[in-house]
C-alpha cells in the first residue's frame, strides 16, 4: 500500500512482470537467465544543473527496465528489446555506435571493457515500462540495468556511484548525449519513499523526507523530445563557455552573491545560462529546507520559479509545456509546477495536496486536453530503491 509521501503521477507503459521476462528469454535463448532491474526517475527541482556540478533533487520511481541475461560462450552480445520490438547483435571486440537503442547496451559494455572488466558474450532480453521521451530517464534505466547485468555475468562488483559513472560515460562518449550524472545516479542509488539531495560535483547525496501531505503529479505534455543533437548540446556548451570566461571549472562554483558581477562579464547567451544555473542551485537548497519544515507553499513557489527560469534563461521549454505548466499552477490543490527533464517536450511535475491530488490531476488533464485535442497521461507511482538483481 503506497503512502502519500511517496506517490507520484507519471506517464505509463504496460508493466511486464519478472516472470514474463524470464519466460520470453527462455523461449528465445533457452536456459535460465539472471534478472536485473533499474528504475526511471523524477526530479523535484534542479534542472540543467547537473552537468555544471550543481544541486538536484531526484527520486527513483516504480517504472523500471528489466533485463534477463545469461552468458553465451561467444564474443557477442545478442539482444532482444521487447520494448522496441527489435533485436541487435554486437561484437565485443569491435564495439561501435549504431545510432540505435542498442548503443545504450553496447556503450555500457564498451566503457566496462575500457576499465578492465572482462565482459563476457551474453544473451539479453530487455523490457521496460519507463515512458520513452517523457523526461523520466528511460535511457538511464537501460544503461544502469545493463551495467548490473554485464557486471554480474563478469563476476565483477561495483557500488552504485561507480555504476552511475560508467552509465553516464556510456551515454556521453558512446551514445553522444552530453548529459550530467543525475539520471544514472538516481536510477542506481534511489531511496525507497524519499528523494535525494545530490551534489553533482562531489556525488554526495542526502535523503530528503517527503511530507505525508505532499503528492507529486507528473503529466505528459505528449510532446516527444529528441535532443542528442542540437539544442541540449548547445545549452551545455553555453554553460561551459560561461565557466571558461569566468575562470571556474564549473558554474556551480559561482555563488548567488557573485552572480551580478559574473553576468557583467558574459555575452548574452552564456549569461542567461549562468543565471539559471546559479539561481537554480539556490532554489534547490531552499527546496530542501522547505521540505524539512513541511512548507509546501514555499516549495511550490520555488518550482514555479524554476519553470520560469527554464523558459526564459535556459530556453528549453515549448509552447505546449508552458501551457501545461500554467494550467497546473492555476489548478486548485496544486502548490506549484514546472517542466521536468532536459526540455523540448516531456512532462510537467506538479506538487499537490495529497488529499486533492486525484481531483487536481483530472482537472489538469481535462484542461490540457482542451488545448491539444487529446487527453494526456498521468499515473501514480512510488518512490523506490535503486537498481539491482531480482533474485526471487
Amino acid at each position: 500500500m503506497q503512502t502519500a509521501s511517496s506517490t507520484f503521477a507519471v506517464p505509463s507503459r504496460e508493466p511486464v512482470s519478472p516472470a514474463q521476462v524470464r519466460r520470453r528469454f527462455r523461449d528465445r535463448f533457452g536456459g535460465s537467465p539472471r534478472l536485473f532491474q533499474a528504475p526511471g526517475r523524477i526530479n523535484i527541482i534542479g534542472e540543467h544543473t547537473d552537468y555544471s556540478g550543481g544541486l538536484v533533487m531526484p527520486a527513483a520511481i516504480d517504472r523500471r527496465c528489466l533485463i534477463a541475461a545469461a552468458p553465451n560462450g561467444a564474443r557477442t552480445l545478442n539482444v532482444v528489446a521487447g520494448v522496441f520490438a527489435s533485436q541487435a547483435q554486437a561484437d565485443l571486440d569491435v564495439l561501435a555506435p549504431t545510432h540505435s537503442w542498442m548503443d545504450y547496451v553496447a556503450g555500457v559494455a564498451a566503457v566496462l571493457i575500457a576499465d578492465g572488466v572482462a565482459v563476457p558474450g551474453a544473451d539479453l532480453w530487455i523490457e521496460s515500462d519507463v515512458p520513452i521521451g517523457a523526461g523520466v530517464s528511460s535511457s538511464a534505466a537501460i544503461e544502469v540495468a545493463a551495467a548490473h547485468a554485464l557486471l554480474a555475468l563478469a563476476g565483477h562488483k561495483a557500488d552504485g556511484v561507480q555504476i552511475a559513472r560508467w552509465a553516464q560515460r556510456a551515454e556521453n562518449d558512446f551514445v553522444g548525449m552530453p548529459c550530467g550524472i543525475m539520471d544514472q545516479f538516481a536510477s542506481a542509488n534511489g531511496v525507497a519513499g524519499g528523494a535525494m539531495l545530490l551534489d553533482c560535483a562531489t556525488l554526495k547525496a542526502e535523503t530528503v523526507r517527503l511530507p505525508d501531505q505532499a503528492s507529486f503529479l507528473l503529466v505528459d505534455s505528449m510532446v516527444r523530445h529528441a535532443h542528442v543533437e542540437g539544442e541540449y548540446r548547445a545549452r551545455r556548451e553555453d554553460c561551459e563557455t560561461a565557466a571558461r570566461l569566468l575562470g571556474v571549472a564549473m558554474l556551480s562554483e559561482v555563488t548567488e552573491a557573485e552572480l551580478a558581477a559574473a553576468l557583467a562579464r558574459l555575452p548574452p547567451g552564456p549569461a542567461k545560462r549562468c543565471r539559471h544555473v546559479v539561481r537554480e542551485n539556490g532554489r534547490v537548497r531552499r527546496a530542501a529546507e522547505a521540505l524539512g519544515r513541511g512548507d509546501l507553499v514555499a516549495l511550490g513557489q520555488l518550482m514555479n520559479q524554476s519553470h520560469a527560469s527554464l523558459r526564459e534563461d535556459m530556453q528549453v521549454s515549448t509552447v505546449e509545456v508552458d501551457r501545461l505548466a500554467a494550467i497546473a499552477q492555476q489548478t486548485p490543490g496544486v502548490f506549484g509546477a514546472r517542466m521536468m527533464g532536459g526540455g523540448f517536450g516531456g512532462c510537467v511535475i506538479a506538487l499537490a495536496d495529497a488529499a486533492r491530488a486525484g481531483t487536481a490531476s483530472e482537472a489538469i488533464r481535462t484542461a490540457y486536453a482542451d488545448v491539444i485535442g487529446k487527453s494526456p497521461d498521468a499515473f501514480v507511482c512510488r518512490a523506490v530503491a535503486g537498481a539491482g538483481e531480482i533474485v526471487a
